[in-house]
């Protein structure tokens, strides 16, 4: 995955209820809103390509460093929810949020097809993993005729608990992560089943228990465009629900 930064902050989440209701605040409001903060440079959300993906979302946010996770203006903004954030926050299950850096990558470019791969390192193999990866498995990957972006990203401490947390419940912490892009659905799942399948990680230093998700690009922004582009006007609770016009 092609970053701006070398940094991001990473959820996976699903939503209780309606999930156009949750796409349409996280469009009309909550992008701009994070973007907006000094740090955050592009956000991308995802959405899960088959049904044996769970969660239902990956929103990666490409931030200036994991300093982000502390800087007061993030934490103000955490700790100060709009309405229409606090009413959606409820409605957040099996949130797993976590800062981390990328230590390996290859490729270029941000493709509209994800493999998203989480794992913990075997105990003391840490560097092997990162060697290996760096060196030899995503530089293969990159290689291949269908392939963008690969970034392997080490998770930093937890963040701190804010309001908007307290509202939805304890975030799981983020493990390390192998966020891998394409041009093409196809050629991106060959490529993880013949450099990462099989014992490939854990031959490379990862753990057993990898949880693999395929995604889709479903929007994305930039904070060049937040700095431009004015935000939308707040809703009242009975026009979040309305079609057509709501200004």
């Amino acid at each position: 995955m092609a970053f701006c930064t070398e940094a991001a902050m990473v959820l996976y989440y699903d939503i209780a209820g309606d999930t156009a209701d949750h796409d349409d605040w996280h469009t009309y409001e909550h992008m701009h809103e994070r973007l907006s903060v000094p740090g955050f440079m592009r956000a991308s959300r995802w959405v899960a390509a088959d049904a044996a993906t769970a969660p239902r979302y990956l929103v990666v946010y490409e931030v200036t460093g994991t300093d982000i996770a502390t800087a007061p203006a993030y934490l103000e903004r955490l700790n100060n929810p709009t309405p229409w954030t606090s009413a959606m926050m409820p409605r957040f299950r099996g949130m797993v949020r976590g800062f981390a850096a990328a230590t390996a990558g290859a490729g270029f470019g941000l493709g509209c097809a994800a493999v998203s791969l989480r794992f913990a390192p075997q105990p003391g193999r840490e560097q092997a993993l990162i060697d290996s990866l760096g060196r030899d498995i995503l530089p293969a990957m990159a290689s291949r005729r269908g392939m963008a972006g690969l970034r392997l990203l080490r998770p930093a401490p937890p963040p701190p608990m804010t309001r908007e947390q307290a509202i939805r419940g304890a975030d799981a912490p983020l493990a390390w992560l192998l966020l891998a892009t394409a041009y093409d659905a196809g050629a991106l799942q060959d490529a993880v089943a013949d450099h990462c399948g099989g014992a490939a990680l854990k031959q490379a230093g990862a753990a057993p228990g990898i949880a693999a998700g395929r995604y889709s690009l479903h929007y994305t922004a930039s904070a060049p465009e937040a700095a431009r582009i004015s935000p939308n006007p707040p809703l009242r609770p009975d026009l979040r629900q309305a079609a057509g016009v709501r200004r």
